[in-house]
């Protein structure tokens, strides 16, 4: 019995009933719950309205007394401004250079409402203002204000922000004492400075602050009664008769209440001022309860209106759970399949690509990830054009048929691969194309080195057969020619006789020098491995040849990007290098590069790329270039790439060849580090 009717079994003893009664209790735990949270949510309301209170009554503070400190800045910027000037008038009365034309000139260009100097007697002996005021009862006489400076008593007075003498208003007023006690007084008229006073004072600012929305009333008070307060605040309850107030006063300590405040109910928040170190009084700030009532009200509306909708969502939800149950499982199995299908299409050793024409390329596996040396997540929903461009390769899309082996260029590099496709539609009738592309080009590179490791071997059996059963004709040929050279003499023509032998001879020797060419093809001597240092050995190389580099302008750039000591044959891999280097030089004409790159191919094997931008191989003879004897030097003896052949294949690696007619030659060498002795 599967899942699905066990399942199915057990709904049916589901009543009706037992459907409703969970509903309900489901109901009414949600309704409990809201219930509980309402009262959280209170308690967490009214600490952040003390949270915003007090960081609210510390700003005011905070300006409050910035403003203090503004206005005591300013009088004492104007006090050094006034004294100053008095400096610079001291200094002409002292040398008698002072008139009434002078101080009046200097008033108006220092903008000072009036200068006055006064003799040791209290006599107004200068003045920057001529008028003269009569039958006017002056306010402060100066002989009363500037006695200090006529006794000697002080050099310097400020009596600051005083009424003026004969008019109303008020003026800012600074005196200096010179050397005959005379005193030299500036005026300057306050009415910016009470103006200002007025526009950003302590008072202003707290009626700025009740101005505020949320807030009902801001206040300074102390225990004689209300210092400052917004203007809607007529009276408020006194700090000596409140045990709230007095606490916070007396431990200055920041407090919150509820408490009323003309009928209303207000949240109010209570904190020490203190201004020059002393305490002044008592912060007062009422904050609205309409936010917090709004909120609770919207609570109970939505407990009412949630306790109507929970009981029928509570069925349709539990309804609903035994099909979602179902569902659940259904999709969990379909996630396993696809996990699966995923894990497989991932772990696969062949490239899968599948894609369509609308939305690109839709899966990319590892072994494509591989192949193409890109991430599945540079190519997914990317047209496939991007991958494979080349026209040859693109027939495949185009080609009925659904498996072929196809030469393709991937990343520069020449692949052989086995391509199988498949197309099926979709129910909106879209075309998906599925790719299997399987790498051919190391087992194809196998191939080709064994079928010429095959040509080589069979060819040096043949050879090695036809070298014994002519060496020994030669060698009898040889010492005759040479015992007729030697004791016979001709009766006429003998010196074009030992020519013609000697001839022979050197041609006998010349053909047996051939067939040991042959013999060492056919039987290669054993490997004797020894410790190489890379770096010291393809050094040796480039200093062999650099001359010949110099001589046709050509760059030898040696990249090691695996440096360390391998064991090789020295002698037979110096041959492998010597042939690859002199057929690199010989296919570059004039001016031209050749790199050599060495880097780690696996954890005991190296990857060795020896190209140059010579003219290249025509295709029709690139297979045969490891042919024995096969050439296309005019003085070229054709052995030298099937012994550069042979000796890979006795270290046990692998050569193959890439070419461009016109765009040079590429060799890829794959050597093991270490080879034994054979």
């Amino acid at each position: 019995m599967n899942v699905f009717s066990k399942i199915s079994q057990k709904t049916q003893f589901i009543k009706a009933r037992h459907l409703l009664f969970i509903s309900l209790v489901m109901g009414a735990l949600m309704i409990a719950s809201a219930l509980i949270e309402l009262n959280q949510s209170r308690k967490e309301l009214f600490t952040l309205m003390e949270k915003q209170a007090h960081t609210l009554l510390e700003t005011a503070m905070l300006a409050s007394e910035n403003t203090l400190r503004t206005n005591y800045l300013v009088e004492d910027l104007i006090e050094e401004r006034l004294l100053n000037n008095a400096n610079i008038i001291r200094k002409f009365y002292q040398r008698g250079q002072v008139s009434n034309t002078f101080l009046n000139e200097f008033a108006h260009e220092n903008h000072i409402y009036r200068i006055n100097i006064f003799n040791s007697k209290g006599k107004k002996i200068f003045s920057s203002h001529q008028q003269v005021h009569q039958d006017v009862q002056e306010n402060l006489p100066p002989h009363e204000v500037l006695q200090a400076i006529f006794t000697g008593q002080a050099d310097t007075l400020v009596p600051g922000l005083k009424k003026a003498r004969h008019q109303k208003g008020f003026r800012f007023a600074v005196a200096l004492a010179a050397r005959d006690r005379a005193a030299i007084v500036l005026n300057l008229d306050a009415r910016e400075l009470l103006q200002f006073r007025k526009d950003i004072g302590f008072g202003s600012l707290v009626k700025k602050i009740a101005h505020n929305s949320g807030i009902l009333y801001a206040a300074l008070q102390d225990t004689s009664g209300i210092l400052a307060a917004s203007g809607n605040v007529q009276e408020l309850e006194r700090i000596t008769i409140s045990p709230f107030l007095s606490q916070s006063l007396r431990d200055s300590t920041f407090r919150t209440r509820i408490t009323q405040f003309d009928s209303l109910r207000v949240f109010e928040a209570v904190h020490p001022f203190y201004f020059g170190g002393e305490l002044t009084g008592l912060f007062r700030l009422g904050l609205s309860l309409e936010p917090l009532n709004a909120i609770n009200a919207r609570i109970y509306r939505r407990i009412i209106f949630i306790s109507g909708i929970l009981l029928v969502i509570g069925f349709i939800l539990f309804s609903f759970l035994l099909v979602r149950q179902n569902l659940e499982i259904v999709n969990r199995q379909y996630q396993n399949i696809e996990t699966y299908s995923h894990n497989i299409i991932q772990n696969v050793s062949d490239a899968i690509i599948v894609f369509d024409s609308v939305s690109g390329i839709k899966i990319f596996n590892q072994a494509a990830e591989r192949l193409f040396g890109t991430k599945s997540e540079n190519v997914i929903g990317k047209a496939m054009n991007l991958l494979i461009d080349q026209q040859a390769c693109r027939e495949i899309f185009d080609s009925p048929v659904s498996m072929q082996e196809m030469a393709c260029e991937i990343q520069g590099k020449a692949r052989d691969l086995l391509i199988s496709k498949s197309v099926y539609r979709d129910p909106e009738e879209r075309e998906t194309t599925i790719l299997v592309l399987k790498d051919l080009t190391e087992q194809k590179r196998l191939e080709r080195q064994m079928n010429r490791r095959e040509r080589l071997t069979a060819l040096g059996q043949l050879a090695s057969g036809v070298a014994h059963e002519i060496r020994n004709p030669l060698n009898a040929i040889s010492t005759i020619i040479q015992q007729l050279d030697r004791d016979f003499e001709p009766a006429s023509n003998s010196e074009e006789y030992h020519q013609l032998a000697r001839l022979v001879h050197r041609e006998v020797k010349r053909m047996n020098e051939t067939i040991a060419n042959f013999l060492r093809f056919a039987r290669p001597e054993p490997l004797q491995p020894e410790a190489l240092e890379l770096a010291a050995f393809f050094r040796e190389l480039q200093q062999q040849y650099q001359a010949h580099l110099e001589e046709k302008s050509i760059q030898f750039q040696l990249d090691l990007k695996w440096n360390g000591t391998v064991r090789w044959d020295r002698r037979k891999m110096k041959q492998v290098f010597v042939n690859l280097m002199q057929n690199a030089i010989d296919a570059i004409a004039e001016i031209g590069h050749i790199q050599c790159v060495v880097q780690q191919g696996n954890q005991h094997s190296l990857e060795i790329t020896f190209e140059d931008d010579g003219s290249g191989i025509p295709e029709q003879i690139r297979k045969k270039i490891f042919n024995l004897y096969f050439t296309t030097k005019a003085k070229g003896t054709g052995i030298g790439l099937s012994i550069v052949q042979r000796i890979i294949d006795q270290h046990g690696g692998v050569i193959s060849l890439e070419s461009s007619e016109g765009k040079g030659t590429r060799f890829r060498i794959t050597l093991p580090t270490e080879v034994e002795k054979t």
